[in-house]
């Protein structure tokens, strides 16, 4: 039975795809397992969910993991007037299991719903308003809805303060507002449940909002390699051209409108070869200046701060790369950092890297709005270091700049000006082969080896696997530049 019920996690998967829905209750299996980073933001806010639980301390904690016990428990508890967490009401063939609900006056009671986010989204209106619906079915009177999110000006200071950690938003008016009408949307939600076909849907935007869909990869498939949605920065183009019958790129009439670096992707994509503007290219390369220091900082960002003196989301630089040639053709140097042990890692990486990075020559980087957001947290962070990072700061050249500018354009790189499509697409060589190949899963991975419970042995090899993903963003700008000054000749 319990299958057959509309959660409200299934809910949410029919308001953004009605396909995702059927496939819920008909072919779960053809669903593909979450990921990592996934599965890591799931964790995060299981932590976040354990310490707002820490703002009702006579709150009763009702176990989740038998759907029965918790339906039976939750019925029972309802008498005791207690602050209530991860209460379960199932009524007709509807279920909601409100993180917090805390009794108010006499005979009322508030959902409180606990988000790791900073903020309040659409998706969390939808999400609320489904669980007050259904308390009401079963006949509670909900008095307020509040949405518990993270409060990211929270400083860690001792122990993690949930007082601090969370702020409380009134949402009860929004949630009223989309709620007019949720009747009729679980109504069509059933007719779509009971069907014997899958329904067709078109893609488009909702595949990606609120939430990455598991369906896309299958639901996308017929899409021809460099299809309309790779444009660069194709947003509403992509889609208009997508409806009007234009899947690829190559494809797309003359008449239709198509900004300058759009237009050079197209061409790019009927005759198969590069575009290059080596008056551009040369214009960026006078920009450089020996020595050159090419330098990539790798951090993770948890939503409950784990040292003194920092926020939630804040980055914190585990690691960093640094590949230095002194001179046109000079064998160039490599030094690395990776942290060691569960302590801050700012302040020993801070201090590696000055006596690695020289005093004068461009500091090359790839995407500086990183690099630089790095460094400037760490000059918050350690304030003698102000004037240090403000020199680095005004030496750092962006090598993203190049390909942002479409000065270079291979049909390889998909509309796309980042690293991990530039260098394949340039050199021939990328992360395809690398058992970590993404900033993600390198922050994911040194949390395991930093944090988790793993043998010595896996805990060398990440750090080692670590190292050869960072070295290769550094190095692979040595090769970016090598080429781009063979076509600015």
């Amino acid at each position: 039975m319990a299958s057959k019920l509309l959660s409200k996690t299934k809910y949410l998967n029919g308001l953004q795809c009605p396909r995702y829905l059927w496939m819920l209750f008909h072919e779960p299996e053809k669903i593909p397992g979450v990921d990592a980073v996934t599965q890591y933001r799931f964790d995060q806010g299981h932590l976040v969910g354990e310490l707002a639980k820490k703002l009702f301390p006579d709150g009763i904690d009702i176990p989740d993991e038998d759907f029965a016990t918790n339906l039976r428990q939750t019925r029972g508890l309802l008498e005791r007037r207690a602050p209530l967490f991860e209460a379960g009401i199932g009524t007709g063939k509807i279920y909601a299991r409100a993180d917090i609900l805390n009794p108010a006056g006499k005979d009322e009671w508030d959902i409180i719903e606990v988000k790791s986010s900073t903020s309040v989204k659409d998706i969390n209106i939808e999400d609320v308003s489904f669980q007050k619906f259904c308390y009401e079915q079963y006949g509670l009177r909900i008095r307020k809805c509040f949405l518990a999110c993270i409060n990211n000006e929270y400083v860690k200071d001792g122990d993690i303060d949930p007082e601090q950690l969370f702020h409380t938003e009134d949402i009860s008016d929004q949630v009223n507002e989309v709620s007019s009408r949720i009747q009729e949307r679980i109504d069509n939600m059933f007719s779509i449940i009971s069907a014997e076909r899958c329904p067709d849907t078109a893609i488009g935007n909702h595949c990606k909002a609120p939430y990455d869909c598991p369906l896309q990869p299958v639901c996308w498939d017929f899409l021809p390699e460099s299809s309309v949605f790779d444009l660069y920065r194709g947003g509403r183009k992509s889609l208009e051209l997508f409806e009007s019958g234009i899947l690829a790129i190559k494809d797309i009439p003359d008449y239709f409108e198509l900004n300058g670096m759009q237009q050079i992707q197209k061409e790019c994509e009927v005759s198969g070869e590069p575009y290059i503007d080596s008056e551009g290219i040369g214009r960026f390369l006078s920009t450089l200046e020996y020595p050159l220091y090419y330098l990539d900082f790798e951090t993770f960002s948890p939503v409950v701060p784990l040292f003194d003196g920092t926020r939630p989301y804040q980055r914190i630089p585990f690691q960093f790369s640094l590949h230095v040639v002194e001179k046109e053709k000079a064998r160039p140097k490599h030094y690395s950092f990776l942290a060691e042990g569960t302590n801050d890692p700012r302040p020993e990486l801070l201090s590696q890297l000055k006596k690695v990075l020289g005093r004068e020559g461009s500091i090359v980087v790839y995407n500086q709005v990183f690099e630089k957001g790095v460094l400037k947290e760490l000059a918050e962070a350690f304030p003698d270091s102000n004037d240090w990072v403000d020199d680095v700061s005004g030496r750092i050249v962006d090598l993203l700049v190049p390909f942002r500018s479409f000065y270079y354009y291979h049909p390889a790189q998909k509309g796309s000006a980042s690293i991990k499509m530039v260098l394949p697409a340039l050199t021939g060589k990328g992360y395809d082969e690398m058992d970590i190949s993404n900033g993600e899963d390198a922050s994911l991975a040194f949390l395991e080896a930093t944090y988790g419970d793993v043998s010595e042995g896996v805990r060398m090899k990440i750090r080692e696997d670590l190292e050869k993903y960072c070295g290769l963003d550094t190095e692979g700008m040595m090769w970016i530049v090598e080429r781009l000054r063979g076509m600015s000749e």
